[in-house]
């Protein structure tokens, strides 16, 4: 399985980035091999709109299965739902590392709405 983490930079020690759409690029990690690449975000964080979208399509096309961030806008939590990528929400405390930790104890739960109302930057 894949997950993608928003992130300020590439690698596991990284902080997560408490933005979605506009996150500056998200650790991708294959949890069963544990390898982990990093996908640069620069194109969306440009987009005068429709930044969170564009990030959606950008993870499911990679085949990202869940999403791990602090706030993601109802834009993009109906695009990552359409796409059937999980969504959890309000992991923005700490590292990717620390919030991969919370997803795969169980700590995290899966988000039924978007965090961040519409028109609030995500």
């Amino acid at each position: 399985m894949k997950i993608a983490i928003s992130s300020e930079g590439p690698g596991l020690d990284a902080q997560v980035d408490p933005r979605f759409g506009r996150a500056a690029g998200f650790v991708v990690l294959d949890t069963q091999t544990r390898q982990t690449t990093y996908l640069d975000n620069g194109a969306s964080q440009a987009a005068a709109q429709g930044a969170g979208i564009q990030t959606a399509e950008r993870l499911a096309n990679a085949g990202v299965q869940a999403v791990l961030s602090g706030f993601v806008g109802p834009k993009a939590f109906t695009a990552l739902q359409a796409a059937g990528v999980a969504v959890f929400q309000d992991l923005d405390k700490g590292s990717v590392g620390e919030a991969v930790a919370l997803y795969e104890s169980g700590k995290a739960a899966q988000a039924q709405a978007p965090n961040r109302a519409a028109g609030g930057r995500a």
